[in-house]
């Protein structure tokens, strides 16, 4: 990656230390990194600005009895953005992308367990939508807390573990309390949010605030991720792969899956194709290398079906503006 007109390394390297840990206190991330105070905050302020840069607390689904799926919907293009705008609104989505040259959308929904999504009953009443299906997500590769900068951040190894939070492990489902659940509500929108600012929202003491947030996520339950314009990594080309691979070699096909650098996430899922990633390129001429490269050498790999990605509607949970 190269320094741009927007974008440079100390950019990046602010990005990467922030998705070791959301929540890292500036003078820390300045001390890691060899810079002012002053400087991280103005940076970290314009990243904001001009990359949409957003941490957002999530809660992992599987933590809270919840289930992700992915659905593809197929509709006529005239109609394409104003029901992937409707998708956006709706409070089960988390991501909605437009995709396959504006004939197709492509969203995760989060649902209980037993119900599956709701909004799957309003969408066969929709006008000109076409077809759609609906694939849960069996076991994630790779993805959470570790991102495309995970793999591409220029933080050295002595670095990343100065930043690292503290040793957390998965517990199983939790029963979340109702100051949890304010607490998580606040995250969302900002990862980055102050203990006082918690505590109000939660009808908490500040300390109550502290030890809870502490505690879930040391239980796997809540977890840092970073939202922001895929320019500041110089990956623009985004795209959606589904991929079919043989039973016998689809355990072993999603953890290679997963290794590679332009993986931003992976997964297996229900429906024809049994493995599923998003991955992140600079260009259509990289991501024809990528697919002819280390996807054809995937093991058992018997079909692949790529939707590029014309337009971002929602990120992290957060509808985007139109531009």
């Amino acid at each position: 990656m190269t320094d741009s007109a927007e974008f440079d390394a100390l950019d990046r390297k602010i990005l990467h230390a922030l998705q070791v840990d959301g929540r890292a206190p500036v003078q820390r991330v300045a001390d890691v990194l060899g810079v002012s105070a002053q400087t991280v905050h103005r940076r970290y302020g314009r990243l904001r600005v001009a990359a949409g840069l957003r941490v957002t607390g999530q809660l992992r689904p599987e933590a809270v009895g919840e289930e992700e799926w992915l659905l593809r919907i197929r509709c006529a293009p005239d109609r394409t953005g104003t029901i992937a705008r409707a998708l956006a609104r709706h409070s089960e989505t988390s991501w909605v992308h437009i995709a396959s040259g504006g004939t197709e959308i492509m969203c995760v929904a989060r649902s209980g367990a037993v119900t599956g999504p709701t909004l799957l009953q309003a969408l066969p009443n929709t006008p000109r939508v076409q077809e759609i299906s609906a694939h849960c997500l069996l076991h994630t590769y790779y993805g959470g807390e570790l991102s495309i900068v995970t793999k591409t951040g220029p933080l050295d190894d002595d670095q990343v573990a100065a930043l690292r939070p503290g040793p957390h492990a998965a517990t199983g489902t939790a029963t979340l309390t109702a100051t949890d659940h304010a607490l998580a509500a606040v995250l969302a929108r900002d990862g980055r949010a102050g203990y006082p600012e918690l505590a109000r929202a939660a009808g908490c003491s500040v300390s109550t605030a502290q030890r809870r947030l502490t505690e879930l996520r040391r239980h796997g339950v809540l977890y840092f991720d970073l939202d922001h314009d895929p320019r500041v990594l110089g990956r623009t080309k985004l795209a959606m792969l589904w991929l079919g691979v043989g039973p016998a070699a689809q355990d072993e096909a999603g953890r290679a899956l997963a290794a590679h650098p332009e993986v931003s996430f992976a997964a297996s899922t229900t429906g024809p194709a049994n493995l599923y990633a998003a991955v992140n390129c600079p260009n259509n001429a990289a991501l024809h290398r990528y697919l002819t490269g280390p996807v054809a050498g995937l093991p058992g790999l018997t079909s692949v079906e790529t939707a590029p990605i014309t337009e971002t509607v929602k990120r992290a949970g957060t509808a985007l503006s139109r531009r």
